[in-house]
């Protein structure tokens, strides 16, 4: 395939992209009884095991094809826009291409996170053909470390395929935070990622809980650094991220259990993949009452929330939809606690 066709087919994919991308604010400001962004987990465990992540195993089985057809089913019925398979790490699920092709064919947006390590060019392509809108890979450092293995060094030649074959739109994510030991590498991976023709994207990781961790005064630096280079993106007008990086909080209205569910592999809805406890009710027994509930629900862990999709989902509600029911009881579930709350739910399916 030439070059000239590649381009023309790609231009035109992002312009159906960007079409629905604009239906789905039309249809978010019309209605506030719907989720707008709804996380999914078809696979817990992961092949990688960086120390600040709190959202993997490395034994978990992948849920069952029919299990995530119903679960998207049943999330298009509550009309959902955007899917986003995150994990664990949602490659290693053998039916990962059903998945996507699902999302689409019941109309809404796929997107993806991946550590990126099982890319190639064949699997790009069979992501393609299913349908993928949106893949996000979150790079750490320059080279490996103790914290995380999630390298440019490593990923580099997976970035360089990513540019050759994927018709879908990819983000770089670079953090600062959380034990990372070099910040500036975080400028070093976003210069990167443009110059590959991807956009760049920076966030701060939180603590074990997901809550503020305040930045040094070098993290600050790059942080800001990494705010100018972003481009086309919301991530722009993100001053949540903003007030993280110098220790403020912030005084916002969190629609999580709303306009933003985290279903869990499970099959439960949780707030966030940091509040994962709450409500945990099933999704197959999720309901407009629910969302209208939560949608008014103040949540007592917001002001320091690092959960930057939350934040953005939240954005289209910013100005409407006063929150005036009491505070809901999260962040006081122990892990423990999930453990059995997860246990609990499962005895009940068999």
């Amino acid at each position: 395939m030439s070059e000239t066709t590649k381009h023309l087919r790609r231009a035109w994919k992002a312009a159906g992209r960007r079409l629905r991308e604009f239906r789905m604010i039309g249809k978010g400001l019309a209605s506030t009884d719907h989720p707008i962004l709804a996380h999914v987990i078809p696979m817990r465990r992961c092949n990688l095991s960086c120390t600040y992540c709190n959202e993997y195993d490395d034994f978990s089985k992948p849920v069952a094809l029919d299990v995530m057809r119903q679960r998207l089913d049943l999330l298009a019925g509550l009309g959902t826009t955007i899917i986003t398979i995150s994990g664990g790490e949602p490659l290693l699920h053998p039916d990962l291409d059903a998945i996507v092709a699902h999302i689409r064919q019941r109309g809404m947006i796929a997107g993806m996170i991946t550590n990126g390590y099982l890319l190639t060019a064949e699997r790009i392509q069979r992501l393609n053909r299913a349908g993928l809108d949106h893949l996000q890979i979150s790079i750490d450092n320059v080279m490996p470390d103790e914290v995380s293995k999630k390298s440019l060094k490593v990923l580099d030649r997976k970035l360089q395929l990513l540019a050759e074959h994927a018709d879908f739109h990819v983000n770089i994510n670079s953090v600062v935070g959380g034990g990372i030991r070099t910040p500036q590498d975080a400028l070093t991976v976003g210069k990167r990622a443009i110059e590959l023709g991807f956009t760049s994207t920076v966030g701060i990781i939180h603590d074990g809980e997901g809550q503020l961790q305040p930045l040094g005064e070098r993290e600050r630096e790059v942080y800001n650094a990494m705010r100018a280079m972003e481009k086309n993106s919301y991530a722009r007008i993100n001053y949540f991220q903003d007030n993280i990086a110098h220790g403020k909080e912030n005084q916002w209205r969190c629609r999580s259990g709303a306009r933003y569910l985290y279903i869990c592999e499970d099959g439960l809805v949780h707030y966030c993949s940091q509040q994962r406890g709450y409500p945990a009710k099933p999704l197959a027994e999720y309901t407009v009452a629910d969302i209208r509930r939560e949608y008014r629900t103040a949540k007592s862990c917001a002001p320091r929330c690092t959960v930057a999709c939350v934040h953005q989902i939240s954005y289209i509600d910013f100005w409407r939809g006063k929150q005036d029911l009491a505070p809901s009881p999260v962040g006081e579930q122990t892990g423990q606690d999930l453990v059995q709350l997860r246990q609990a739910y499962r005895e009940t399916q068999h």
